[in-house]
């Protein structure tokens, strides 16, 4: 696969991730996609996301993990693609550092 290509993939899964995620999160917490790493055949996603409020990260994260079929068919439903990826959500620890750092410069 081309770079351009894989490129523009990630970044469509990326967005659509995203979207599912915002939608189906409902009121009690935000999730945002921070990162969507691709692995170079396309097989695999790693998917890391930040929660807020923050004590919600680990509920979050269970959820997403138990929705990943659902992700699946939205993405199949919005991507003509031959094989999707299968898709492992994390928790985006780097986020929360950035975050410290920025109060501490303050």
């Amino acid at each position: 696969m081309s770079q351009h290509r894989h490129e523009r993939l990630l970044s469509s899964l990326q967005r659509l991730t995203a979207e599912f995620l915002q939608r189906q999160a409902g009121a009690q917490s935000v999730i945002t996609v921070t990162d969507f790493e691709l692995s170079p055949d396309s097989k695999r996603a790693t998917i890391l996301i930040s929660v807020f409020p923050d004590h919600k990260g680990l509920a979050a994260l269970d959820f997403a993990n138990r929705r990943s079929r659902d992700l699946r068919e939205h993405i199949k439903a919005n991507l003509k693609l031959r094989q999707l990826p299968s898709f492992q959500f994390l928790i985006d620890e780097g986020e929360k550092h950035r975050q410290k750092v920025e109060e501490l410069l303050k």
